[in-house]
């Protein structure tokens, strides 16, 4: 780490800011020298003076600057300077002009005369009454944002979130973070609980403070969403609040009771006889809404007829297929039924089947949308179907939200919904409750709902297990396709994954194979065989691009084999340090232009624009959780990122954005689902059993289209499958499905 300095002077010069995040590049003298400066600041002028603490960097394109951590800024007391900062366009309605005339007139007391005694202003020529009241507000604007930087300062908040802080409170800043911290975590995206407990103590709050308790509370409930629960038993909530802030449980239950009469959380006995289920409100109305809509749509059903077994003759005909028994059923069902369930795993024809669906309800006149979870899934569809196919997110329209936008928010809904006869969903296992309940509100009473999906996948990323309590609630009908097809018996990666999933062991390096183990003799040996065979081995073996072709897919963040060792191998074999490539430390990863990146938060804000030949193609709002791209330019003037997602949508992401990114040469299994890539390396050798399970194994294994390569230890694959314990997800929609359906 640089060791930090201490750099006084005065603002001479500002080259960039970036108003939204603060990020500002400036140049300061100090002494006979004059220094290139890079740092988060508050609105900042020329002339002040200003004491920084950061360090020197030698940036390989603008040379030698100093990285300020923190920035602490002073009125200026020379009249030079004072002149300089009043003309710099900092004070609205004074230019230089207007300040020389200002400090010719009085001084060093120009300051005191703008803030005390404004009128006195109107004796400089040019300068009404009007005008020299909007001069004094803003100097007091100014003036109030550097108190409140100060204040931030002093609790230890950085430079980028004090900003975020003053522009979302501006004057009542000071006011709302003294009286209660814990509001930062609703209002200011990035800032979560620990983060403002830790300003509490600063503040001196107490600890069985009723806004701590309470916003524990929200806390845990987030948190068990991050871990796919949509809600917690009261008791096991009640539990890690007093593990997290040690207080009594009383106290958690009068801040249960407390927020649930304010209407931000919900309690329900979801199961009968069960302890009460805590919900925060938006999952518990997602999930009780998507019971309802689609029991409603399950209502519109028609009878089986003859027409329709002459209609699936005929399409075996024309696209010169012979649909197997749980094919035709399923699309038979598909024509029958107002909502329908397609699972199978791989090779078991559920495209071919989606196809015959699609080519029958068009010659009926049916208006078709395709959609899925992911671009790449969606690409998939639009590729095998020869029909366009749209990411959930698109399909819906996502609205561009408030800085806080992570709950999805789509233009599409109950009053404005998709003008579709049928849509059909794929990769529906990853759908989440949210999305599940944004995406029902869009389909209309009458249109055809059917989700295609693999259900011994592992569930969604987001909170919830939709595809699973739907099949398991047997209230909607379900078709299970589960022959596999005598092409797809060719591939060992599909016969090892229903050998996986049944709880036998693969077949393993057999001659002319498309899967493979590589046995390693310790887990360190790990990266540098999974480096070697993605830079070497691999595009040796068959045509690969390692950048985009081939993806390592591994159980774990931490350990020799998790993502983080593995990522900073990969970025030294595939994307090393070179001079011609500017380089950004964010976190543990030094980000390299060229490096392969992935989005790990839905930001419904996001901006994106598809430019060819210097003309806007297409644009719109919204990076998605899982989306993987390349980082295409690190711009240290205007504090960016810029990243290319799906080969030519750009993306530009300020410095303070980049906890949003990472480094995605390897990855986990959860972010691989709904992808499909060329060839798939997946690196193991030992860990918790929580994380070495069969489905997990199995998810990696059906990413891969041509090759499978493991990487590791064989005992660790066999233990893997002998795993086939499945972490419960604490969720009601199968019993609120089951409720639900006798009164719809």
């Amino acid at each position: 780490m640089s060791e930090q300095t201490l750099l006084k002077g005065t603002v001479e010069h500002v080259v960039y800011r970036n108003a939204e995040n603060g990020y500002t590049v400036f140049s300061v003298a100090n002494g006979d020298d004059e220094v290139t400066c890079v740092g988060f600041t508050a609105q900042i002028g020329e002339g002040e003076d200003v004491e920084l603490i950061g360090s020197y960097v030698n940036h390989p394109v603008y040379g030698e600057q100093f990285n300020a951590k923190t920035i602490e800024k002073r009125i200026p007391t020379e009249e030079s300077d004072i002149c300089k900062y009043l003309g710099s366009g900092v004070i609205k309605g004074i230019r230089e002009k207007t300040a020389e005339k200002i400090v010719a007139l009085f001084g060093k007391d120009s300051f005191d005369v703008i803030e005390h005694e404004h009128e006195k202003l109107t004796e400089v020529k040019g300068i009404t009454l009007e005008r020299a009241i909007k001069i004094s507000e803003s100097f007091k604007e100014q003036a109030e944002m550097r108190k409140v930087m100060i204040f931030l300062q002093k609790l230890e908040i950085s430079p980028t979130y004090s900003i975020k802080i003053y522009n979302e409170y501006k004057e009542r800043t000071i006011t709302i973070v003294k009286t209660n911290p814990y509001t930062l975590v609703d209002d200011i995206h990035g800032i979560g609980f620990k983060i403002a407990d830790s300003i509490a103590e600063r503040l001196g709050i107490k600890a069985s403070s009723p806004y701590r308790i309470e916003a524990s509370i929200k806390y845990a409930l987030a948190e068990a969403a991050w871990n796919g629960h949509t809600y917690l038993p009261r008791s096991v909530l009640i539990e890690k609040v007093e593990m997290l802030i040690g207080v009594s449980s009383e106290l958690v239950e009068q801040g249960i009771l407390e927020l649930q009469f304010e209407r931000r959380i919900n309690q329900e006995a979801v199961c009968e006889g069960g302890e009460p289920a805590v919900y925060l409100n938006y999952y518990h109305y997602s999930e009780n809404y998507i019971a309802k809509k689609l029991l409603q749509l399950s209502l519109n059903s028609r009878s089986l007829d003859k027409s329709i077994e002459k209609d699936i003759d005929k399409i075996e005909k024309l696209s010169n297929i012979k649909l197997a028994r749980g094919q035709r059923e399923a699309v038979k069902k598909a024509l029958t039924n107002g909502a329908l369930v397609i699972t199978g795993g791989p090779g078991t024809g559920k495209t071919t089947t989606i196809k015959a669906i699609i080519d029958l309800l068009e010659n009926e006149g049916c208006i078709i949308e395709l959609a899925a979870p992911t671009g790449r899934a969606a690409k998939r569809i639009t590729e095998s179907s020869g029909r366009e196919a749209r990411t959930i997110h698109r399909l819906l329209k996502n609205k561009h939200l408030g800085e806080n936008g992570e709950l999805p928010e789509f233009v599409k809904n109950e009053d404005d919904p998709l003008e579709a006869d049928v849509i059909i969903v794929d990769e529906s296992s990853m759908i989440d409750t949210l999305l599940m309940g944004s995406l029902l509100k869009a389909v209309a009473i009458g249109t055809k709902l059917i989700l295609v999906g693999d259900v011994n996948q592992l569930p969604s990323i987001g909170a919830g297990n939709v595809l699973k309590d739907i099949i398991k609630s047997g209230c909607l009908s379900i078709v299970e396709l589960n022959e596999v097809f005598r092409q797809a018996q060719e591939s060992a990666i599909i016969m090892n994954a229903h050998r996986i999933l049944s709880g036998e062991y693969p077949r393993l390096n057999e001659k002319n194979s498309d899967f493979f183990l590589v046995r390693t003799e310790s887990a360190e040996d790990v990266a540098e065989t999974v480096a070697n065979l993605a830079k070497n081995r691999l595009p040796n073996f068959m045509p690969l691009d390692p950048s985009v072709d081939i993806q390592v897919i591994t159980p774990m963040r931490k350990s020799a084999v998790g993502t983080h060792s593995l990522n900073i191998a990969l970025q030294q074999a595939l994307n090393p340090k070179s001079s011609d490539k500017n380089e950004r430390i964010y976190g543990s990863f030094t980000y390299r232009e060229g490096d392969k990146v992935m989005q790990i938060k839905n930001n419904y804000n996001m901006p994106w624009r598809v430019v060819e030949d210097g003309i806007i193609i297409d644009e719109g709002d919204g990076i998605f959780n899982g989306d993987i791209g390349v980082l295409r330019e690190i711009d240290e003037e205007a504090g960016r990122f810029t990243v290319i997602y799906d080969g030519n949508k750009i993306v530009k992401y300020d410095f303070s954005q980049l906890e949003e990114l990472e480094p995605a040469y390897a990855i986990t299994v959860h972010k691989s689902q709904g992808s499909e890539y060329k060839a798939v390396v997946i690196p193991i050798y030992g860990g918790p059993p929580m994380l070495l399970t069969r489905n997990l194994i199995y998810t990696a294994i059906t990413r891969a289209k041509s090759l499978a390569v493991i990487v590791g230890s064989g005992n660790t694959l066999y233990r893997m499958i002998d795993n086939d314990k499945e972490v419960d997800r604490y969720t009601a929609l199968e019993s609120r499905l089951r409720k639900m359906r006798d009164f719809v």
